[in-house]
């Protein structure tokens, strides 16, 4: 994730905009954000090898910061384009899949700049919730999609005194008229994801058009 006035993913820093370009740096020190620990890696390209085509497939990687979750879907085989906001995100993106079948872009991830290029998979982490509009993002995404494509979101809410997110509940709402087959998957049961316990609402849904 990086995008918006946005927390640090874990609700500790809310309602203060946030300079990425001078997280850069230190973004992948987060273990589900730099997925350095092994345990943290596998578990999250588990997550992915369900969420995205069995196939080599085209995706589109939205907020996507250092890249790590791109790196996983170049590992399996897909061919990335990331989108993020800030310039130094996409250098360190750049860096990290060298060699690789992908391209990063810099831009706002709610109006990606790819032109008329269609995906097989639009892939948001930890976005959404933080655009000002997610219904508006969410026909545009829908609207990058090939036929039978899906959009593959992983949000949440965090926070206990004053609680940022986007609840499970809602974003199904949003997605009801633009998508064909919607899939619950929460996350906040399984550790490995996030390299400790969490206690707040984490998940993800993939919507098929």
């Amino acid at each position: 994730m990086s995008e918006g006035t946005a927390t640090d993913g874990d609700g500790t820093a809310a309602g203060a905009p946030v300079d990425w370009d001078a997280q850069a740096a230190v973004f992948d020190d987060e273990p589900d954000h730099g997925l350095r620990d092994p345990g943290v890696r596998a578990a999250w390209a588990e997550r992915l090898r369900g969420w995205l085509p069995g196939r080599p497939a085209e995706i589109l990687d939205l907020g996507c910061g250092t890249g790590s979750l791109s790196l996983l879907a170049a590992e399996q085989g897909h061919r990335v384009t990331g989108v993020d906001l800030s310039p130094a995100m996409v250098e360190r993106a750049r860096a990290k899949l060298a060699g690789r079948d992908a391209v990063f872009l810099t831009g706002d991830a709610a109006h990606p700049p790819v032109g008329e290029q269609r995906f097989d998979a639009v892939l948001v982490r930890h976005v959404l919730w933080a655009l000002p509009d997610p219904a508006r993002a969410l026909r545009h995404w829908r609207g990058l999609l090939r036929p039978g494509g899906r959009l593959v979101l992983v949000e949440g809410v965090w926070g206990s005194v004053t609680p940022v997110g986007i609840p499970a509940g809602r974003l199904l709402t949003l997605l009801a008229p633009l998508a064909s087959h919607t899939h619950l998957d929460p996350l906040s049961p399984d550790p490995r994801l996030w390299g400790r316990t969490v206690d707040d609402e984490r998940y993800a849904v993939v919507a098929r058009a």
